[in-house]
């Protein structure tokens, strides 16, 4: 009873309260806005929102390349890390191949065609051809208009150059255990064999390079190759203790003779000695060409012979070594020959005087041989497109369409000379492809390929020319029926025929392997077979300046006849030159054959034991040939040059796709066609 009364007067009722302090652990886990992680993000992310963009664009760009910097490390790292681990795995690669395998990518070439042999049999021998690539269009190889860098190139060279002088000397090669260094600086340990080396050819794997284009394929330089080495040696040695910086070597009388004071045989043998890898000799000439090489001389020099040695030499030597230096001599005399084209006929004067500025014709003749006026061609062409001035061009080119419109032509055949002032032929009727026509014909052909073959005005004269040799001049002897290119005077044929014409069967392959008429090489074939006979026959195994040849069978009588003002030798090239040419598009070994047998006739009946080689009076004398006491500069510029091209497998030895000889067998290259 009292709980309800009481709860009825007591009024509203009380509320009470109860407080419950936490400890600190606990406060922690509720609230979360002390020191914890979760606070610790927050916090961070206020101060970052609290940052200007500035600031936090300089952060970011921080960030960003500091990890940048961290994967290029290890990238490198990596590539460093695998280069050592692939070294090492070649390095044990290396010395397990070494015994086997002397070269590094060796020269895949194919061996020549012996005499006789079916070419098909050979499926495999691709002679001085260019190998098929997809896509590309055929034709000469592109070249460069600069010169590569003298340095680089010099240096490989010098070091080639150092090798194969250790291996030759003085008076004969020996055999030797030490390795050989071949042109372009790949050493090759000799053949232990008695073959020559030209018949083994080393086989390996292609270069792996892609860049083929610069892999220099290596073939080794052979005893016979040597053996030219040791005679330009030998030839040169005469030439620095007695003649030094004259032109021509007078060898029996330790003196000099001189023609135009230029250093004619020092010039010409430049690019035969770059070729050879004759370190030494060629720097001493290189010096002697950039100091006491002079121009500014009052002396008369014949165009002719000054294009073709000089020029001719200066230009080839320039795209061989890439020295500047011999391109401004060539820039030098070319300027200073151009008066020689001052006449009323633009067929140039036979003369010019270099000091002076001024030309003239010979004192006796206001006449040009035909031969000196169309074989500059070449060397002037060349001339302006390396200097970008046309008018040396344009020069000869007048020239040469000048000849093409004359009349006096018998079926493309040239009379001999040609009048300065009225610019027609004189002493008519006479045909020859002896001295003063032969390199005309020559240089209808070289220019037409030297000019990527769009001339057709060249190429037309040439094959008319042919023609005209094949209808008029060619006949056969008695009793081996040697076929010859005779002479015609006046309707009459003469069965003569000059040791220069013996240029004829490298240039009709020549012709051949640049697509004109098959029949071309073959009657290249013939041609050469009589150029050797021109030696075999004679009892000095030399060739006369000139040979007659029997027409009828005589009992007794051999197809080649000597007349006593004929039976010198001058040391000249022609033969060996068209060797050269028809081993390199046939591969036939008895090209080189002939040229060794020559060679050694030369060592045995020409060369004087104090150094050099002399010209001789009587090849039909072995006792006694009479020496004459003169080394024509030729010899070193020109024979010894084909002897050596001759006797090598490498046809990336002056490549004949790529470079085109001037009369004096410097080489020039071919331009690109447009």
């Amino acid at each position: 009873m009292y709980s309800a009364a009481a709860a009825a007067s007591a009024g509203p009722p009380r509320r009470d309260f109860i407080s419950i302090t936490l400890g600190l652990e606990e406060a922690v886990g509720v609230a979360g806005y002390n020191n914890s992680k979760a606070w610790r993000r927050r916090s961070c992310w206020r101060k970052w929102k609290q940052l200007s963009r500035l600031q936090r664009s300089v952060i970011l760009f921080l960030f960003a390349f500091l990890a940048v910097c961290g994967v290029i490390s290890y990238t490198n790292a990596g590539e460093v890390w695998k280069s050592i681990r692939n070294k090492s795995f070649d390095d044990q690669r290396t010395e397990q191949e070494i015994p086997r395998l002397k070269l590094a990518n060796p020269a895949v070439i194919p061996a020549p065609l012996k005499a006789g042999a079916n070419r098909e049999d050979y499926p495999e021998l691709s002679l001085q051809k260019p190998p098929k690539l997809p896509h590309v269009r055929r034709g000469p190889p592109n070249l460069q208009i600069k010169a590569p860098r003298r340095d680089m190139r010099l240096k490989s060279r010098h070091d080639t150059m150092r090798a194969v002088e250790e291996l030759v000397e003085v008076d004969k090669v020996e055999k030797t255990e030490k390795s050989v260094i071949s042109w372009r600086g790949a050493v090759i340990e000799p053949d232990r064999s008695t073959e020559p080396l030209s018949s083994k050819m080393i086989q390996a794997e292609k270069p792996s390079s892609v860049e083929a284009e610069d892999q220099k394929e290596l073939v080794p330089i052979n005893e016979r190759q040597l053996a030219v080495i040791e005679a330009f040696r030998h030839a040169w040695k005469g030439y620095k203790d007695f003649a030094w910086g004259h032109d021509e070597l007078k060898p029996l009388s330790k003196s000099y003779s001189e023609w135009f004071g230029l250093g004619l045989t020092l010039i010409d043998a430049l690019d035969t000695m770059w070729i050879l890898g004759l370190k030494e000799e060629f720097e001493e000439a290189r010096e002697w060409v950039a100091n006491d090489l002079v121009f500014d001389k009052n002396v008369d020099v014949n165009l002719f012979e000054s294009t073709i040695r000089i020029l001719g030499g200066l230009l080839s030597t320039y795209h061989l070594s890439g020295d500047s230096l011999f391109l401004e001599k060539a820039k030098d005399i070319g300027y200073r020959l151009m008066p020689a084209f001052m006449t009323p006929s633009k067929i140039p004067y036979s003369d010019v005087n270099i000091g002076r500025g001024t030309a003239h014709p010979p004192r006796w003749t206001s006449d040009s041989t035909v031969a000196e006026v169309t074989s500059i061609q070449l060397e002037f062409r060349e001339l302006s497109r390396l200097t970008g001035d046309e008018k040396f061009k344009k020069a000869v080119d007048e020239v040469m369409k000048h000849v093409h419109t004359l009349s006096g032509k018998n079926d493309g055949l040239v009379p001999m000379f040609i009048n300065t002032n009225s610019g027609q032929f004189t002493h008519l009727g006479v045909y020859t492809l002896g001295a003063r026509a032969d390199s005309y014909y020559e240089y209808l052909l070289k220019q037409w390929i030297q000019g990527g073959k769009k001339e057709n005005e060249l190429l037309e004269d040439y094959m008319r020319a042919i023609e005209g040799v094949k209808k008029h001049l060619l006949q056969r002897s008695e009793p081996k029926k040697l076929t010859f290119v005779g002479e015609l005077a006046h309707g009459h044929f003469s069965a003569k025929m000059d040791h220069l014409v013996c240029f004829l069967p490298g240039t009709l392959a020549l012709g051949a392997h640049n697509g004109l008429a098959a029949d071309h090489m073959k009657l290249a074939e013939a041609l050469i077979e009589t150029c050797y006979q021109m030696y075999t026959q004679v009892e000095t195994g030399l060739s006369p300046e000139i040979a007659h040849f029997n027409l009828h069978a005589q009992e007794g009588h051999k197809d080649v006849e000597i007349k006593p003002a004929d039976r010198h030798n001058l040391l000249r090239p022609e033969t060996v030159e068209s060797l050269f040419y028809m081993y390199r598009f046939t591969g036939d070994k008895k090209y080189q054959d002939w040229g060794w047998e020559i060679l050694q006739n030369f060592n045995r009946y020409t060369r004087v034991p104090t150094g050099g080689y002399t010209s001789i009076n009587n090849v039909q004398n072995p006792s006694n040939p009479e020496p004459r006491d003169k080394m024509e500069s030729f010899f070193l510029g020109e024979t010894l040059k084909y002897m050596f091209l001759l006797f090598s497998d490498d046809i990336d030895l002056i490549n004949l796709d790529k470079y085109i000889f001037n009369t004096e067998a410097h080489p020039l290259p071919i331009w690109v066609p447009a």
